[in-house]
């Protein structure tokens, strides 16, 4: 009897733990990520590894809130000062224990990081109270440090510690070995074909209601076979869908379809380094005049996103709400002859053909779209991996990008997108137009340390205007996004606006 009586605590544990059953689960992504070194490249797919593979300190609930992970809870000791307490118990894939040390060791790499200085160069410093304590040192009033706090993932620092160099696009143990704290344990990865994680059994969240106990991540570029993918049955879980297959996805009764509109802007860059004609604001209002936005958003987006005149959606505090797309073909024609370009020009143009919904069919619109003010296009597009290895050395006089606010902030945009380049910084890092204006910077940096909500807006909205005025970039488009699985897969409570769903949390019926 004792024995039954064991059994049935074992199995009503297992249960409990992995919320009915233990489950696989397949799923299929337009790409996988470049590298499995959490701080090598800021973008979508390195995020989703490290949510799979690590925790944040902090994360963002769907409702927009800000939710404690591997930190429980926080205060503000003074203007400057925000203690940390941590999570005790937490194991790292290796056995190692997560501690105080681990969090500075990781803020102090992310503060080395190409990509990621930027944001974290509002921490002066990060010192250890006790073993699960540490205070973030900040060096002025910071209004969003919980906000860049969600990108801290703890590394295992006796795991890197001494092999942690950062290499963009390079071979470092980093790109090659990974040990989070996180739900799952990448068991094998063969880059451009699968990713396969495992469980781990030693994670800490004991109250998570997830069952999913194995993963296969298959990179899968095209739309049209991704999707057949799923429909087949041979995935479980696909993003993102082609607004072309959505009414398709939607009359099927055995899937389901989840779609939300996303703060992720699409612009286009015009590098003034490279191209003098880009220096006359005339020809780069020409340029923005003759890009058809809402056109673009219908007949290739089929209304699945928003045309954008500015870089902040309207839910950011820098949006204004007069700024639309001002799309005047006359108009365009008019400010190339006042340029003395009535004859148009020559211009070479990347784009990735794999990165953001429907990138290559919209690249080749805007082709067709500036042939019609006599600018001649070379277009060449790319594969994701490839594609942002040429942008960071700034390869073609035109060049695409999209960015979702790191901080859920306008200032994040502008402080990567449009500021002047400073390779100290890290402001202006994704910044390849060459563009460079004082007055923007000044309101970037006042705005980083402003704690009124008015002031901010304020300093804000006066960048989105003089990006306009100068027609320094060219908005497209704000993403939406469009998640598709079996009818069994609860996706609807783990997706978010930013893309980064949390798998550790699906139930999988």
């Amino acid at each position: 009897m004792k024995k039954i009586a064991f059994l049935l605590v074992s199995f009503f544990i297992c249960v409990t733990s992995f919320g009915v059953h233990a489950a696989p689960l397949s799923m299929a992504f337009d790409s996988d990520p470049a590298s499995l070194d959490p701080h090598e490249q800021l973008s979508e797919s390195t995020l989703q590894l490290s949510h799979l593979t690590f925790d944040p300190l902090l994360r963002w609930y769907q409702n927009g809130e800000i939710e404690p992970r591997l930190a429980t809870r926080w205060e503000q000791k003074d203007d400057v000062t925000l203690r940390i307490y941590l999570r005790e118990n937490v194991r790292f894939h290796t056995g190692n224990a997560f501690t105080a040390n681990d969090v500075m060791f990781t803020i102090q790499r992310l503060k080395r990081s190409t990509d990621f200085r930027a944001m974290f160069d509002a921490i002066s410093d990060v010192q250890k109270v006790d073993d699960f304590t540490v205070d973030v040192i900040t060096h002025q009033t910071t209004p969003l440090l919980l906000n860049i706090l969600t990108y801290v993932f703890p590394m295992d620092s006796l795991f890197y510690q001494g092999r942690d160099e950062i290499i963009k696009h390079g071979e470092t143990f980093a790109s090659k070995n990974i040990s989070g704290t996180g739900p799952f344990v990448l068991k094998h990865r063969e880059s451009g074909v699968r990713l396969d994680f495992t469980r781990f059994e030693d994670y800490w969240d004991k109250e998570s209601k997830g069952n999913v106990d194995s993963i296969r991540m298959t990179p899968i570029r095209s739309d049209s076979t991704r999707l057949a993918a799923l429909l087949s049955g041979d995935v479980d879980f696909i993003f993102p869908i082609s607004p072309i297959d959505i009414p398709r996805i939607k009359r099927s009764s055995d899937i389901k379809f989840v779609g939300m509109p996303s703060t992720r802007i699409l612009l286009l860059h015009m590098n003034q380094a490279r191209r003098v004609e880009f220096r006359d604001q005339r020809v780069r209002e020409a340029i923005n005049l003759a890009i058809n936005q809402s056109l673009i958003v219908r007949k290739i987006l089929r209304g699945f996103s928003e045309a954008a005149g500015q870089l902040s959606v309207p839910q950011f505090l820098g949006h204004v709400p007069d700024i639309k797309p001002m799309y005047d073909l006359e108009k365009a024609k008019r400010l190339m002859i006042e340029a003395g370009y009535e004859e148009g020009f020559r211009i070479s143009m990347m784009a990735p053909n794999n990165r953001y919904i429907q990138d290559e069919r919209i690249s080749q619109a805007i082709v067709a779209m500036l042939s019609k003010i006599n600018i001649s296009v070379d277009l060449k597009t790319l594969p994701k991996a490839q594609y942002f290895q040429e942008f960071d050395h700034r390869s073609a006089d035109m060049m695409m990008i999209g960015w979702q606010s790191d901080t859920n902030d306008s200032n994040n945009l502008f402080e990567f997108l449009v500021a002047c380049t400073d390779p100290n910084t890290g402001m202006g890092a994704y910044n390849a137009s060459s563009y460079c204006n004082a007055q923007i910077d000044e309101r970037i940096r006042a705005a980083n340390i402003e704690m009124s909500s008015e002031r901010r807006a304020k300093l804000l909205q006066e960048i989105e205007r003089i990006l306009v005025k100068e027609s320094a970039v060219v908005p497209l488009l704000w993403q939406s996004l469009a998640w598709g699985a079996k009818k069994n897969i609860r996706i609807e409570n783990i997706v978010n606006e930013r893309n980064f769903p949390y798998i550790g949390d699906l139930v999988v019926e």
